[in-house]
């Protein structure tokens, strides 16, 4: 029988008379039919508050690269819990923690602890500006980069308030943003080589920086198209730039030197979030010597009372040694496992008839629905995915697939943990197999 979901709801009644809007980050309301509430998770297995058990692909936002309650990482918090939480000062760990990122990382030259990657986008800005002396950013259509006003401009704008082709529209999905600062961007669609040369050279001499995520899992799960990456490096160099790579998702997934060892580049600073932290509200800022020179001046500032917290340094140190400790062989074994699950959807959505073509990489990778009457073929970037992808019908199978125990994000982004076996997949896609056929059956589009 589907799970049901009594005492989710009945908190989450009870939580909207405490918390604003009953949650503490608008996107949890995505979930339907409620959003839920967690009891405990172990490895790639999770448990609501109703005692319905998931098969979690959704991993925090992956966050949970190393799975649910790690034994080795709760012992070495736990650890630090005892010898102290907060110090606001220095400890060894930190060190640890950065010659770790030092030997991982080839660009991560030097390197600064935030609490989120929000402020370490932020922190970034403000080093690039003050760098170049230049105030613009260039950024991607349907790129995330963070909650704050310059985070999450040109991030998901309308169909109807896309601008052209060639001028994608600078616009913020909040009310409440100073209106200055749409105009501190300039806006770029993804995977257009020659049109990002054009808007470069439309600016030259004017822009500060050019942000990405290397693969673009915010917005369905883009890989960049060959070139993209070398282009970005050689305009960068050209004309003074810095280039930023935010790895705040595809950080240590794609392997110990995170994608731009994946892919075969080499930034000027990387954000790193979610997987550096496992799960800990911890978050850094890795560049070159060069492009950190204004912290290191101290004309540039970066501060924070919880910048360095030790609780979350011991949970880095303990993932990074697991990502280390893998070798050579990471990424290909959870790239093995994504393939084997793409797989298994691609055979139970054509058994049913259902117009699933999941895209991406492997080790994450995002679930396209086709809209009726739309070609079938890889989407390269954020317009062609609100074009194609039908997201009311996502919607509706993923919440088949929730009431059957497989979690994925509510966008459609699927991540593979380093806690997850075949065995796992192989459950996941009986119980999938179990959410298609209700789907096939349920499902009626809108009038």
């Amino acid at each position: 029988m589907p799970y049901t979901f009594t005492k989710s709801s009945e908190l989450f009644q009870r939580a909207q008379r405490s918390i604003a809007a009953g949650v503490n980050s608008g996107i949890r309301k995505m979930e339907a039919p409620v959003p839920l509430y967690f009891t405990r998770g172990e490895g790639p297995n999770l448990w609501d508050a109703d005692g319905n058990h998931y098969l979690d692909f959704q991993l925090g936002q992956g966050a949970l690269f190393y799975g649910h309650a790690p034994a080795g990482m709760a012992d070495a918090i736990a650890a630090q819990a005892r010898l102290g939480t907060h110090w606001a000062a220095q400890c060894e760990l930190e060190i640890d923690v950065a010659e770790r990122l030092q030997a991982m990382i080839p660009s991560a030259e030097l390197v600064r602890f935030s609490n989120s990657a929000t402020e370490v986008v932020l922190t970034a800005f403000r080093l690039a500006r003050a760098h170049t002396g230049r105030k613009l950013i260039l950024r991607f259509e349907g790129h995330y980069h963070g909650w704050a006003d310059e985070g999450l401009v040109g991030f998901a704008n309308p169909a109807d308030k896309w601008g052209d082709d060639e001028n994608p529209a600078r616009l913020h999905p909040s009310k409440g943003v100073i209106p200055e600062v749409l105009d501190q961007f300039v806006m770029a669609r993804w995977n257009d080589v020659a049109h990002l040369r054009r808007r470069v050279d439309e600016y030259r001499g004017q822009i500060a920086a050019i942000i990405f995520e290397p693969v673009l899992c915010n917005t369905c799960c883009l890989e960049p198209v060959p070139g993209l990456m070398s282009t970005i490096r050689e305009l960068c160099d050209r004309d003074g730039m810095l280039m930023i790579s935010d790895e705040t998702i595809t950080g240590f997934r794609f392997g110990a030197s995170c994608a731009q060892g994946y892919y075969g580049y080499r930034p000027d600073l990387t954000v790193l979030g979610k997987a550096v932290g496992g799960g800990t509200p911890f978050a850094a800022l890795a560049g070159t010597k060069a492009a950190m020179a204004k912290i290191l001046s101290g004309e540039v500032i970066h501060a924070g009372t919880l910048n360095g917290n030790p609780l979350c340094l011991a949970a880095s140190k303990w993932s990074l040694d697991q990502v280390q400790a893998l070798g050579a062989a990471h990424p290909a074994g959870i790239q093995q496992l994504g393939t084997r699950l793409m797989d298994g959807l691609v055979q139970l959505a054509r058994k049913h008839a259902v117009p699933l073509h999941p895209q991406g990489p492997g080790l994450i990778f995002h679930a396209v629905m086709l809209k009726p009457g739309a070609v079938e073929g890889p989407i390269r970037d954020y317009r062609d995915y609100v074009r194609r992808h039908d997201a009311p019908r996502w919607a509706h199978l993923r919440r088949c697939l929730l009431e059957e125990g497989v979690r994925a994000i509510e966008r459609g982004l699927w991540s593979i943990s380093l806690a997850h076996r075949a065995s796992d997949i192989d459950e996941a896609l009986v119980r999938s197999a179990r959410a298609f056929a209700r789907h096939a059956a349920e499902w009626k589009p809108a009038a």
